[in-house]
């Protein structure tokens, strides 16, 4: 899935990093972190440590190789700091729950980890707030690996799809779901958001639709309409937005329709920046109405540069996606402190992605627009001193 999967969304999969590995994650909708599945068998960790449910897959190396990451990387430096004898962790983790120390830990390291425009557990966040965000960032990252990722496939039965296994750990995800809300969590994510779905009454909705979003990206690889493609986004990314208004106390329902209108914002924009990754892993998100109109070929997506009907189609999505940002923005004026600046910093990180790609003549296929370090800086800068909401658009 793409995203924020916050957002949103969200660093994509391996595959993606291959068709371009020098390329940049972006948004809400790439919300989600790298988590730990896999399947049966092994040997116990070599530190003798009691493993968290773990089963050994693959020497971890082996699995790097085919996702396309170095020794080293991300997810195997994590796994690796919680004890795990390979790069993956169960979506059933096996007899052992995680301790609540060790889940938030894992949680924490998730969070941390580097490659998102503007993370869901920014610095600005309240110190008493990041352990929560960073359970549901841990969680959204989890269900986006399940769905995207090469590693968690390592290993599976001869004559299954990937597809077909893709789902079945998603459907053993949604049991740690209710074992979750149930009050006996054993996967280390919901170990460490149990405290948190009670602290805050956190409904068991946007979790599910969460799941279900890569659900959808395994049994179709295409949007026909572009309300297709809203009941997509309304899966894979406004339930994360709900979920960090309602950490913060906010469920009025005006206020969670604004933040729905930025987090489909946040997710058509990274389609848009994403449009050669998707298509190099099989999936295309620009409805295929649209694209008849346009008179764009599905054939046009795979070629080096934007042919003139992709431009203007592309055109036409960027100033209907900055609609979507300026619905939102008015929740803005709804909430205050840091929160206004973590909301302000996700729809101006959207809209500075809007910008590059109109600034490269609406063309992602010839150079996937991302936004540099001193440019996040700037726009950091010029959030805490600005009020003027309207002049972003």
């Amino acid at each position: 899935m793409t995203h924020t999967r916050y957002p949103v969304h969200t660093e994509k999969s391996a595959a993606r990093a291959r068709a371009e590995p020098s390329g940049e994650r972006s948004g809400l909708g790439e919300a989600r972190a790298q988590g730990f599945v896999g399947t049966e068998g092994g040997a116990e960790p070599s530190d003798g440590r009691e493993r968290l449910g773990v089963t050994r897959v693959q020497e971890p190396g082996a699995a790097r190789a085919r996702a396309g990451t170095s020794d080293g990387g991300e997810q195997p430096a994590v796994a690796r700091a919680h004890g795990l004898d390979a790069a993956c962790i169960l979506a059933d983790p096996g007899a052992r729950a995680a301790t609540f120390e060790e889940a938030r830990d894992l949680c924490r390291a998730l969070a941390g980890a580097e490659g998102e425009n503007f993370t869901v557990i920014s610095w600005l966040a309240p110190r008493v707030m990041r352990e929560h965000l960073a359970a549901v960032y841990a969680f959204c990252r989890t269900a986006d690996n399940l769905g995207d990722e090469d590693w968690v496939l390592e290993g599976r039965s001869e004559g299954t799809t990937a597809a077909a296994e893709r789902i079945a750990l998603l459907d053993r995800f949604e049991v740690e779901l209710d074992l979750g809300y149930a009050g006996s969590p054993r996967h280390p994510v919901f170990v460490a958001l149990r405290p948190t779905i009670e602290r805050f009454d956190l409904p068991r909705e946007p979790f599910a639709r969460l799941i279900e979003a890569n659900r959808m990206d395994q049994r179709a690889k295409r949007c026909a309409t572009f309300a297709d493609l809203l009941r997509y986004c309304d899966h894979s990314a406004t339930p994360v937005g709900r979920l960090v208004l309602m950490l913060y106390g906010r469920r009025d329902d005006e206020e969670l329709a604004l933040s729905d209108a930025t987090c489909i914002g946040l997710q058509l924009a990274n389609f848009w920046q994403d449009v050669r990754r998707d298509y190099a892993i099989g999936r295309v998100y620009l409805p295929q109405d649209e694209m008849a109109d346009h008179g764009v070929r599905y054939e046009d997506l795979a070629a080096a540069t934007a042919s003139e009907p992709l431009r203007r189609l592309l055109h036409f999505q960027v100033e209907r996606t900055r609609d979507y940002f300026a619905r939102g923005l008015p929740l803005l004026d709804r909430v205050s402190g840091r929160l206004r600046v973590d909301l302000a910093l996700f729809s101006r990180g959207g809209l500075a992605i809007l910008d590059k790609i109109e600034r490269q003549g609406y063309d992602t296929l010839v150079r996937r627009p991302t936004v540099g370090k001193m440019e996040k800086v700037g726009i950091l800068l010029s959030t805490l001193l600005s009020r003027r909401w309207g002049r972003w658009i």
